[in-house]
Formats: structure tokens, sequence, C-alpha cells
């Protein structure tokens, strides 16, 4: 750990001018008197930096030194696909590497181009979270990932809304969806999608697999997402909207989003600007509380079934609100 800190403190001092003690401790989360024992070793080791002192001073090495530290160690080439995503990275046990692999690729940019990145980077940051949110802990991640890489069989017991249930699997991929980890794994003739938050045990195998070779991550996760969008809402309703019904259907997600813009407005157009909408329903209760949300915007046309539950929720509401 120390060694892999000491070269990310080089690669550092080389594409800045100076930096101080207190902004190396922000940048590796140590202490400032971890950082100085830091410089002393470099300095040890024949690195010449030197300390400006005074309030604009800070470390930095002498004019002329150069070392080129671009060559990518194992494990900064694994988080080559996580380089903009330093929470996903430490998630996979990859931070240190990740980081070292962001300082090395910016020191191998030449002139302008460095400094550039450098601000881009101080500049722009990436949250994979939706608000009001917050990352589920994915303990067996590193270890999982690690299997995934290596092609070896795990045994894991997972817990689903059904239960717990062992399996024997062999782990293909992961993906990183709206701040929660997900693997997905092939279990006999089953290819299955796990959530890693969900797994409550988990053990890697010494016995290997061979993967198959038509397999695409990215191809096989479309696929898949569609899949589940269908057999989650297999029906439709039929749903009267305003234009601020809409705007607020909108938000439920990407399918009331799709379903709003194939909306067809009513003739003539009235000064609400009512509109109907196909709108994929899981179940009528779904899509009675779905109408009932967006009160008085929405009003639901068809299946029959579905009105029925409004009109019987809604009478049931008004007596419940009814002066007492």
């Amino acid at each position: 750990m120390r060694a892999s800190r000491l070269l990310s403190i080089l690669i550092l001092l080389q594409l800045r001018p100076q930096i101080t003690a207190p902004a190396l401790a922000r940048e590796f989360e140590v202490s400032v008197r971890t950082i100085l024992r830091d410089i002393d070793e470099l300095s040890a080791a024949g690195v010449p930096v030197y300390a400006e002192r005074g309030r604009s001073g800070g470390f930095k090495l002498r004019e002329g030194f150069a070392t080129r530290l671009n060559g990518l160690l194992g494990d900064e080439a694994q988080a080559l696909p996580l380089l903009g995503l330093p929470g996903a990275a430490s998630e996979l046990g990859l931070g240190g590497a990740s980081q070292r692999l962001r300082l090395k690729l910016q020191s191998a940019l030449p002139g302008e181009s460095a400094a550039l990145a450098g601000r881009l980077q101080a500049r722009l940051h990436v949250d994979p979270l939706d608000w009001y949110q917050s990352g589920e802990p994915a303990t067996h991640l590193p270890a999982l990932a690690q299997a995934v890489l290596e092609c070896r069989r795990v045994e894991l017991r997972y817990l689903s809304w059904k239960g717990e249930r062992d399996w024997k699997a062999e782990p293909l991929g992961l993906v990183l969806k709206g701040g929660s980890w997900y693997a997905v794994a092939r279990a006999g003739a089953r290819t299955l999608t796990l959530k890693v938050a969900k797994i409550q045990s988990l053990s890697v195998g010494e016995e290997s697999f061979e993967r198959p070779a038509d397999f695409d991550l990215a191809t096989w996760w479309q696929a898949s997402l569609q899949r589940f969008e269908r057999e989650l809402r297999p029906e439709v309703a039929v749903i009267r909207i305003t234009a601020e019904g809409r705007r607020r259907l909108a938000e439920k997600g990407s399918y009331a989003a799709q379903a709003v813009a194939a909306a067809v407005p009513e003739r003539p157009a009235g000064p609400r600007r009512w509109s109907r909408v196909k709108l994929p329903i899981e179940s009528v209760d779904q899509a009675a509380r779905l109408v009932m949300s967006l009160a008085p915007e929405a009003e639901a046309v068809g299946p029959a079934a579905v009105r029925a539950r409004v009109a019987e929720w809604a009478g049931e509401l008004a007596r419940r609100h009814a002066g007492t």
C-alpha cells in the first residue's frame, strides 16, 4: 500500500508545479505526518524533491527531473474500464489502482493537454446514483469480481423475495446500474441476474470454467432489460390526461416517458389540453394507484377493471375525508 502511494506521489509531483502536504494528505486520505514520512522516503531514494517555505509554498521536484512511469501494472489494467468512476473502482477493491492509472495517463499527456485534463477532472464529477438514493453495501463484490476475471466457479447463498437459495454458478460479468451492482451468472442451463448486495455468502472455488465465446455482456444485459420490462408490465391501460398530468407521468420512469411521448391529443383541444396515453401496467391495482397519484390531472378510460378500482378507492377516500 505504501509503495503504491509513493509511486502516486511521485507522478503527482511531476504533474503539478508544487503541492502542499495537506493537499497530498487529502488526495490519499492519510495524515499530514504520513505524507511527510513519504516525502522523506522519496528523498532518501534519490528523488530530488524539496520544500518551498511560506504561505504559497509546497513540495516540488528539481527543475528538469522526470521519470517515465507510464507502464500499467496488473491491477491498473483491471481498473481501466472504471477510470471515470472512482467510487465503483473502490467498491471493487481497485481504488488505489484507479488513482495511479489516472495519474499515469495524465503524466503521459504532452504539455497543455495534461493541464486541460487536470482542469477537467477538477471540474467534472460523475455521480451514478439518482436523487434520494444511496448505494447498497456489496460485501462480496471484490471476491466476485476476481472470480469473474479468473473464470472460477462460485458457491453462493442468495436472498430474493422468494427466500434464501443456494446456487453453484459460473459468474460471467458484473453490471453497475443506478448505483447497485448486479452479477450475471450461469447456473446449469439458466443465466441469472443476481443483485450483489443480496448475496449472503460467497465461496470462490479452485475449479475454473470456460466462458462462452459468443457471450457479450452488454448485449445480454440490454436484451434482459427489455425482457424484464415486457414481463413486468404485460398489460396496457388507457389514461386521459392533462398537460400537467403528462409532465408528472413522464417523471415516473422511462416506460412512462415513452408512453407520454406517443400521447394522442384530443380534438378539439380544451383549455387543459387533454390527451390519451396508452400506458404499460403491471396490474389493475398498480394502474389505479398511478392514476390516483396524478389526480386531478388524469382519468382512467380502460380497462374497465382499472376504472372501477379507481372509482372504488376514490369513493372510499371521499367517505374518509368527508366532514365529521
